[in-house]
């Protein structure tokens, strides 16, 4: 049976000068080919856009979301909305946006555990973050902050060092991503320390068993860690940045004690692999906007994050080498990828 053939320049043509009017780049009539929605070239976004939190409420994912989503609203001219699906270490929230349609309504909060550390922390990761998605952009850098209960008596890095050093394997700490899971761990090899490692579905049950003593200490990131500094039963001992948090002016980095040490976390976000590059490039311009914007970065920054707009181009370089970076701490940290 003769197969028959249709003249598809018309509507091409049609479509070039449609995105032309529009302002987008050429390179998104090529993302968009024959069948693809109208919503993935110019009139993108013509309806609400889910953007995913890949962990609990509260964490820092959903928490910098949820302040993004009010500015990307006015600049889009739809609605946000946010949806945490916490578990698995991020996986079943990463999953979800891999899976979805790359239309530019599926959107994921990303960071260094989805994209940077997970390839080295599974053995089998069901996502390849640099083939599954195309990173947007960054929106900034957030450390870890060491905490410990109030009544170990331990205020420092040195001091924990030591009190591990006198009672080896007695401390135990709780961990529920890559930002609580490595510092600990890379601390412990550095130090030639031993502690036990305790692993937790969620950080606020950390924060909870950290208060009631049931755990000795614990690395959050600075956002999580918030409800854990109004708690008189628990006592910032250490960052994880080189430099000492603006927020927490008084606590001292790891590093003043083990040179060098350094576990830098960052969020941004993504998009599963072919989005149209004329959406991903509307989102990049939108994500700066709100970057530059005073009352949110003023928001982010009060937060304990330092904000970072990047292009696509320097996102891309900067992911790249982020995920070199895990690699290292992670082999330093001597953890063995789960199976």
């Amino acid at each position: 049976m003769k197969r028959e053939t249709t003249d598809r320049s018309a509507p091409m043509h049609r479509r070039a000068a449609l995105l032309a009017a529009l302002g987008l780049p050429a390179a998104a009539l090529l993302a968009a080919g024959p069948g693809q929605s109208f919503a993935q070239s110019g009139a993108w976004p013509a309806r609400p856009i889910k953007l995913i939190a890949p962990s609990a409420p509260g964490g820092a994912t959903d928490t910098v979301g949820r302040m993004l989503s009010r500015h990307l609203e006015k600049s889009l001219g739809q609605s946000i909305v946010v949806e945490a699906k916490p578990g698995a270490g991020t996986i079943i929230g990463v999953e979800s946006v891999k899976n979805a349609a790359p239309d530019g309504y599926t959107l994921l909060i990303s960071g260094s555990s989805t994209h940077s550390a997970n390839p080295y922390l599974y053995a089998k990761l069901p996502y390849d973050p640099g083939k599954d998605f195309q990173d947007v952009g960054m929106v900034g850098f957030i450390p870890a902050i060491g905490l410990v209960r109030a009544s170990l008596g331990v205020r420092t890095t040195a001091e924990l060092i030591a009190y591990a050093k006198k009672n080896p394997g007695r401390l135990n700490y709780g961990y529920a991503t890559s930002s609580s899971q490595v510092p600990p761990a890379l601390l412990m090899a550095r130090a030639q320390i031993e502690t036990v490692g305790v692993a937790y579905k969620s950080l606020s049950q950390i924060i909870t068993d950290l208060a009631a003593g049931t755990i000795d200490y614990a690395f959050l990131d600075i956002m999580s860690a918030a409800p854990a500094l109004q708690n008189k039963a628990i006592v910032p001992f250490a960052t994880t940045s080189q430099q000492r948090a603006t927020t927490l002016p008084d606590v001292a980095p790891v590093a003043d004690v083990l040179p060098g040490y350094e576990v830098r976390s960052w969020i941004g976000i993504a998009t599963p692999a072919g989005t149209p590059d004329g959406v991903i490039d509307k989102l990049n311009i939108a994500l700066g906007a709100a970057l530059k914007d005073a009352s949110t970065r003023q928001a982010l920054e009060r937060l304990g994050m330092t904000v970072q707009a990047f292009s696509r181009s320097e996102m891309a370089s900067f992911a790249k080498a982020d995920r070199q970076r895990w690699a290292e701490w992670v082999r330093l940290a001597k953890i063995e990828p789960i199976q």
